[in-house]
């Protein structure tokens, strides 16, 4: 392999503001196509309930969604959408593990298309910009140091893995410490329990 990683794969020669463009188009439409899937899940959903009629992979698939919105990250979609609404959307590009479930969620409740496509605008750019510079870097990194020393990429991820797996495990040991004070009502949100 050559010595430098972007050369090797024909990258070097393209520029950042071609891969920022190139990844700010295709984060837009994986999160619109996100979006859109949750304003199917509503309206299949409620399709499905006020018929009988349909495909069985249909009325299957529609199932699935609705059981995937009882799901924590769902759920904490929902909740930053309601709470924030269109800065939430916004916002969940900087975010990891987070980004599906408030696509979706926005998807979900409805929001307003024209807000939602604003409020992507942004958010795809940044996400874009820290891609193309700091993150492909990272990964370039990553393929540098396996290629120079397999066993030292092999250390540096076993070292990612246990000190996320330790701030994952401080996180719901804290969480769980909270929920044992507090009364839960689960499927209740704020908003409905003012109402």
């Amino acid at each position: 392999m050559d010595d430098d990683p972007i050369s090797a794969f024909g990258l070097a020669t393209v520029p950042v503001g071609i891969a920022v463009v190139l990844l700010f188009f295709i984060v837009l439409a994986r999160s619109h196509a996100t979006y859109w899937a949750g304003r199917g899940v509503t309206r299949g959903a409620q399709y499905v309930h006020d018929s009988d009629r349909g495909f069985a992979w249909w009325r299957s698939t529609m199932e699935h969604l609705e059981r995937w919105t009882s799901t924590r990250a769902a759920q904490r979609g929902l909740d930053l959408v309601r709470r924030w609404g269109a800065v939430a959307v916004t916002l969940a590009y900087l975010t990891v593990g987070l980004q599906t479930a408030v696509f979706a969620s926005a998807g979900l409740i409805r929001m307003r298309y024209l807000r939602f496509t604003l409020a992507s605008i942004p958010g795809s750019l940044l996400w874009a910009v820290i891609w193309a510079t700091v993150g492909f870097g990272a990964v370039w990194a990553g393929v540098r140091l396996f290629v120079a020393s397999p066993v030292a990429a092999i250390a540096v991820l076993l070292l990612l893995a246990v000190a996320i797996g330790w701030g994952v495990r401080r996180r719901l040991q804290r969480n769980a410490a909270t929920a044992e004070h507090e009364p839960t009502h689960p499927g209740r949100h704020a908003a409905e329990s003012d109402a």
